[in-house]
């Protein structure tokens, strides 16, 4: 768990075909899939029936009992088992954020549904927190009590009060960044559950704009305090340093991503210079300082051109943004400090969460300046977008095993990493496997003093990493550098899905919100029989391929998954310009045989607008030029703009070798 954190340094559109950084050295897809199935060894209340975390059992199942709520669910935080409200919903809010940019590489990896599962297990809690509109609940448990014992969470016996800021006890960086999470998540599932995707913004939205009375925004904007006043047992743990206006921001920025609500646009332009938003020049970026976030989010606005009256702010705001930017990649007139191998490094304890925050931001802001065709300009120069993804992948590389000590800090990733991580639920043995009970103070003469391996791997976890001379010690009772938590893993999430799926060659700036649908919940195909084949020749041929045509009439469509070749469409995008609604569509082509697949033909009718991903050839469309062809079960995505319905694409002919 971590303790506070000391704020410093506080002084068009058109589409850019991008191809995917190189990936050597490292699994990225396989550290994506372990990075979020931490999430589910955190998970506090009953446990659902596909939990995959199989040494975790319920805990905390009378959670609010006392207080008359239901406070059962969400994540513990960190190594103990306390409910921190401000870290749990800022993780909520980063894995949502990994989700809206990334989601269709993680829906290439298999992730998405996991992904939004980690994030609904959290929302749901977030919502039975906020049980009327000026209540919200920001912890369970007593850190002081929780560190006295040494317990698996279903055997707790230490103090599982609730604590709750209202208009008489505020809390506006919680509230605030509560409301961020609320509407960061609400875009996430605005497609697949657009009832529950409502009910988050009825909790996140100011009052007069919803069906209710005031919400979480208009409570932390209208009753201004600091929640670590109301909520002092908090203040040894996670004191709200950086005050609360950086949270108000946030919140503005999220709701108005999720509303395009012009209230929370003005908000951020009428608020940007008296509560800091163009005035701190940020190296840090994490669940205390927001401002770095919100400036990227502001710039992100500015690009896409929806700043309006409020540009001449609004660049301001971009300016800080880039200050950021500059520090991490050592060119800008502050830089952040860095280890003799590479890492950034901000303080000794749980450093690892400032160097996963950080590098998701330089990641997304390397696409936005690819989409929007412009470089950085630092004080050390001008600096192209790829450098960005470049320092964030090499911050990524470090973590999986790239250091002096050649170690990955993601528990159960490679052949060396942390075999005694600072965590009650995997440093004592699996309740399944043994229920006697653990007592306070036993666990820590068993448990916590063993010098032997954890007997519980806690798979994906990213523990708090080395010093800032690149040392590391795999102690249990080092809890500087060996306990997690969940907001070092959330970053992650889009971190290593855009490593892994490189960039999809589509334009993170397009206007509109962005969606990511699971195929499996909408889909439908039409599908013409085959022609008969003929005899199988000895060399390889081309075979004339079903007609597999995709239809779009909502919101996704497929093409049958039993012929070789499978094609899938979705739209991602939808926007108006000039009066005209156009789309983006995402077309992913999988190769369902044995065999590889070359020399693929496709055939595209109806399509009226750019196409990005294939290379034409006469009548017919083929392989990029960076493929040549598909291993057995891989895939490719093009993508493609118009205004109009999705276009009809088939297969003509390919080659099955």
């Amino acid at each position: 768990m971590e303790k506070f954190v000391r704020l410093i340094s506080m002084a068009p559109f058109f589409l850019l075909l991008c191809l995917p950084f190189a990936l050597a050295g490292h699994d990225y897809g396989q550290a994506l899939s372990k990075s979020i199935l931490f999430f589910e060894a955190q998970r506090s209340g009953y446990l659902p029936h596909n939990q995959r975390v199989t040494w975790r059992s319920n805990s905390g199942l009378n959670d609010g009992k006392a207080s008359g709520v239901d406070l059962v669910g969400g994540y513990y935080d960190a190594g103990d088992n306390v409910k921190f409200g401000l870290p749990m919903a800022f993780t909520i809010t980063m894995m949502s954020w990994s989700i809206i940019e990334y989601g269709n590489q993680l829906g290439s990896s298999g992730e998405l549904g996991h992904a939004m599962n980690a994030v609904k297990w959290g929302t749901d809690y977030l919502i039975k927190a906020h049980p009327q509109p000026d209540v919200l609940y920001g912890e369970v448990g007593d850190g002081n009590t929780d560190h006295y014992c040494w317990q698996r969470p279903e055997d707790m016996t230490t103090d599982r009060r609730a604590y709750k800021i209202d208009p008489s006890n505020p809390g506006s960086d919680l509230a605030g960044e509560t409301a961020a999470a609320m509407a960061a998540a609400s875009i996430v599932f605005r497609r697949s559950n657009p009832s529950y995707a409502n009910e988050l913004l009825t909790h996140a939205r100011q009052a007069g704009r919803s069906n209710f009375a005031a919400k979480l925004f208009d409570f932390a904007d209208k009753y201004r305090g600091k929640y670590d006043s109301s909520i002092t047992v908090a203040q040894k743990y996670y004191r709200s340093v950086s005050g609360y206006n950086d949270e108000l921001l946030w919140a503005a920025a999220w709701l108005y991503q999720a509303t395009n609500n012009q209230y929370y646009l003005n908000y951020l332009g009428n608020n940007g210079d008296s509560m800091g938003g163009t005035g701190w020049g940020m190296t840090e970026f994490g669940w205390d300082v927001k401002y770095a976030g919100v400036q990227t989010l502001v710039a992100k606005f500015l690009m896409q051109g929806k700043a309006g009256q409020h540009a001449p702010v609004f660049e301001e705001y971009q300016q800080k943004a880039e200050y950021f930017m500059c520090s991490c990649l050592g060119k800008g007139s502050r830089n952040v400090q860095k280890t003799p191998g590479g890492l950034i490094f901000r303080q000794r304890w749980n450093n690892m969460q400032f160097v996963t925050s950080a590098s998701f931001l330089t990641t997304v802001y390397s696409d936005y300046l690819a989409s929007a065709g412009r470089n950085l300009n630092c004080a050390a120069g001008n600096v192209a977008p790829s450098q960005l993804l470049a320092f964030a992948k090499s911050q990524v590389d470090y973590i999986l095993g790239d250091n002096p000590r050649a170690t990955s800090y993601m528990v159960g990733y490679g052949n060396n990493y942390p075999q005694q991580v600072h965590h009650r639920g995997s440093s004592i043995v699996s309740y399944k496997v043994d229920p006697t009970f653990v007592t306070c103070r036993g666990g820590y003469a068993t448990w916590f003093s063993r010098k032997g391996s954890d007997p519980n791997l806690l798979t994906g976890a990213i523990v708090g990493g080395p010093d800032a001379y690149d040392n590391f010690a795999d102690e249990r009772d080092n809890y500087e550098q060996t306990e997690p938590a969940t907001y070092n893993n959330a970053p992650l999430l889009g971190l290593l899905a855009r490593l892994s799926g490189g960039h999809g060659g589509y334009n993170q700036l397009l206007p509109g919100i962005y969606i990511y649908d699971i195929c499996l919940l909408i889909s439908f195909s039409l599908v013409v029989p085959a022609p008969i084949e003929k005899k199988p020749a000895p060399q390889p041929k081309i075979t004339p391929a079903p007609v597999l045509q995709s239809s779009n009439y909502g919101v996704c469509f497929s093409a049958s998954t039993s012929a070789p070749v499978a094609i899938v469409q979705k739209t991602t995008a939808t926007w108006i310009a000039r009066g005209k609604t156009y789309y983006r569509y995402s077309t992913i082509v999988t190769n369902k045989s044995a065999k590889e697949l070359k020399d693929i033909k496709l055939s595209i009718s109806k399509l009226y607008g750019p196409l990005w991903g294939l290379t034409k050839s006469g009548n017919f469309y083929a392989f990029p030029s960076w493929i040549t062809s598909l291993a057995a079960g891989k895939s490719l995505e093009f993508v493609y703009v118009h205004s109009a319905s999705a276009a009809d694409v088939s297969v003509s002919s390919y080659t099955l070798a």
